[in-house]
């Protein structure tokens, strides 16, 4: 698959540099049954059907983009992507004292080795922020995706407090501009909860207390599912084939309750994925189901992984259906005695690929050849393309601040 053939010319006067003032007074493109029309975002509830289940991605992105500067002037920039040591980011966000990263490095050309130091304020207490290499010459020749870097302070506060005081919202790189105020509330969701996101899910942006309500007296259900997001979501495919691009890897994490509510609503009622991070981590759950039936995985303690191209490889998977699958995962969940599962997806869902458990859609519009687009075409089909010259014709902003749609299978 070519990924030129996903390409279209979307002028820098069309991205969206900062939110619009009211979250839902976002455009809304509505495309359903070959036909496209828009509205206004707070209109959302009366386009969907009573009784549907939507499913929120509730990740919360975490201050995560740290400046320091060397003696010579040069600004070194760091984006922290995960903890390193195999922590959770509950553990690393809470460590006092010291604190592992795995971090890209902007302008890293300028930091050969030793450390850098930067002093914050607080109340009146001065506090030294020292960061370095934490792993040899060699190792780092290795990692060719990130460094991993050792953070370490005076005084006694936890790692998100040195956040708060130092770190800037992670925004994304093509907004080429520093974080304000402003996008300390706006870039992240009204409904996130649990930290560990370097990008926001930004189809959930939109969504407002308001919006929430009327979703409720439409006894339109909500779910929430977890999938942290990852600088891999920017990541431009750069080879000429998709085949060729590795997937970023993303933790996803699912309760029996979600599963339980799924299954109940699967062949009864419309199921609409808020955002292409939940439906990447939901249409997961198949593949992991698959894995469980035909013997690949005996159990899903302790961690799962979804590698990219495990739903092109299967041969078994149609033997299953959506609802099937899931009644396998709560088996398992049952006899294990779990009441939670975790793991990483790298699944990419590109054109061929078919949608297990959705019939809906809500997203923003993405960027050319991103491997976004590449779902909204395997959703869509060809008709994309429509939905896009729709979008650019009628003055729709895009990317992370930029509008919204929402796409009927």
């Amino acid at each position: 698959t070519k990924i030129k053939d996903y390409n279209y010319e979307l002028p820098q006067e069309k991205i969206a540099k900062y939110p619009q003032e009211k979250r839902d007074e976002s455009k809304l493109l509505i495309y359903k049954n070959g036909k496209i029309s828009d509205d206004k975002f707070y209109n959302l509830d009366i386009y969907l059907q009573s009784g549907s289940l939507m499913i929120f991605n509730n990740t919360k992105v975490i201050k995560a983009r740290i400046f320091f500067y060397k003696s010579t002037g040069a600004e070194i920039e760091i984006l922290l992507l995960e903890p390193a040591d195999g922590k959770t980011y509950e553990e690393a966000l809470v460590s006092s004292g010291k604190s592992k990263w795995n971090c890209i490095i902007g302008n890293a050309s300028k930091w050969k080795h030793g450390s850098l130091k930067k002093i914050l304020k607080k109340n009146n207490d001065a506090i030294t922020l020292e960061v370095q290499y934490a792993l040899s010459e060699e190792q780092l020749k290795k990692t060719r995706d990130y460094f991993t870097l050792e953070f370490t302070w005076d005084g006694d506060i936890s790692f998100s407090e040195i956040l708060d005081l130092t770190a800037d919202v992670p925004l994304p790189p093509y907004l080429h501009r520093k974080a304000d105020k402003n996008d300390i509330e706006r870039y992240q969701t009204v409904y996130a909860d649990i930290n560990g996101s370097v990008a926001a899910p930004t189809s959930g942006l939109h969504f407002t207390n308001d919006v929430l309500n009327k979703l409720k007296e439409r006894n339109i259900i909500s779910e929430n599912i977890t999938l942290h997001i990852g600088a891999g979501t920017f990541k431009p495919v750069k080879s000429k084939t998709i085949e060729e691009h590795t997937m970023h890897s993303e933790k996803i994490f699912f309760t029996k309750s979600f599963l339980d509510n799924l299954l109940t609503h699967l062949g009864n009622s419309p199921v609409i994925s808020v955002g292409t991070t939940s439906m990447r981590a939901v249409e997961s759950l198949y593949w992991l189901a698959a894995d469980l039936k035909n013997g690949k995985i005996e159990s899903l303690k302790p961690e799962f992984m979804i590698s990219q191209w495990e739903p092109y490889r299967q041969k078994i998977s149609d033997k299953i259906s959506a609802a099937d699958s899931i009644k396998i995962l709560l088996d398992d969940m049952e006899k294990e005695n779990l009441d939670m599962i975790s793991g990483q997806t790298q699944i990419i869902i590109m054109p061929g690929y078919k949608i297990r458990y959705f019939d809906a859609l809500i997203t923003n519009f993405h960027l050319p050849e991103s491997t976004l687009l590449l779902l909204i075409a395997a959703f869509i089909g060809d008709k994309w393309r429509e939905v896009y010259d729709y979008a650019l014709m009628n003055d729709f902003r895009f990317l992370s601040y930029g509008d919204s749609s929402i796409l009927f299978k």
